[in-house]
């Protein structure tokens, strides 16, 4: 910690939810650059919203080449979830494959404007809770061969599936649903043999933690 007066008592000052969804944000690059493990990331995740002062946020980030939360003044960001900030940018994969083994995305990556899925005896994940998105459309186009493709969507993103099944299908059964705004739109092409493409919808870890914790508080626990 600095011995900047102006920092003397901001250790003790109550967190607020910017506050925690922005270390929330730290520990999210953190783990995609493979300085955290999935298992310490939700750890600390889960203390991140447990926290209520500054003093137990600095801790979570302070191993991290970073600054904390306790080394600048409280600024609002965008709750994890929201889109603003989250759509632009560098693709950071285009294509997976998976032939008699398997491929999975997930965590903080940025999907690109069409990403291309292949399973032959194998399969593969698309976890898109927590990624980034290059433009406001993406197209994933799987092709899968007696293999099979999963993609997780979080619950505010619209979905569209154009794919052929032959002795194989496309899952249609999250679609329908309306996107928040700005979110981007996901549409699903390609085409399956014996094989499968699956669709899902789950919510983010952090976001349920989140709620988790304001309930706690509502309740005085």
């Amino acid at each position: 910690m600095t011995s900047d007066p102006g920092h003397n008592s901001l250790p003790e000052l109550r967190a607020s939810d910017a506050d925690r969804d922005r270390v929330a944000g730290i520990l999210r690059d953190a783990m995609a650059e493979g300085r955290l493990g999935m298992e310490e990331f939700e750890e600390r995740l889960e203390e991140t919203y447990k926290a209520r002062t500054y003093a137990e946020l600095e801790p979570l980030t302070r191993d991290l080449p970073v600054q904390t939360a306790t080394d600048r003044a409280p600024a609002a960001e965008p709750a994890p979830g929201a889109w603003p900030g989250r759509i632009g940018g560098q693709a950071t994969s285009t294509k997976g494959i998976g032939i008699m083994g398997g491929f999975q995305r997930k965590g903080r990556w940025t999907v690109p404007r069409r990403f291309t899925a292949f399973a032959f005896w194998g399969g593969g994940e698309l976890d898109l809770r927590d990624a980034d998105f290059e433009a406001d459309v993406a197209e994933i186009r799987c092709i899968t061969i007696m293999g099979g493709v999963n993609v997780v969507l979080p619950p505010d993103i619209e979905l569209e599936v154009r794919g052929l099944g032959i002795m194989g299908g496309f899952d249609h059964a999250q679609t329908g649903f309306p996107g928040a705004p700005g979110a981007p739109r996901v549409v699903i092409t390609g085409f399956a043999f014996w094989g499968g493409v699956g669709t899902s919808r789950k919510r983010r870890r952090a976001d349920r933690l989140r709620e988790k914790e304001q309930r706690r508080l509502e309740r005085g626990d």
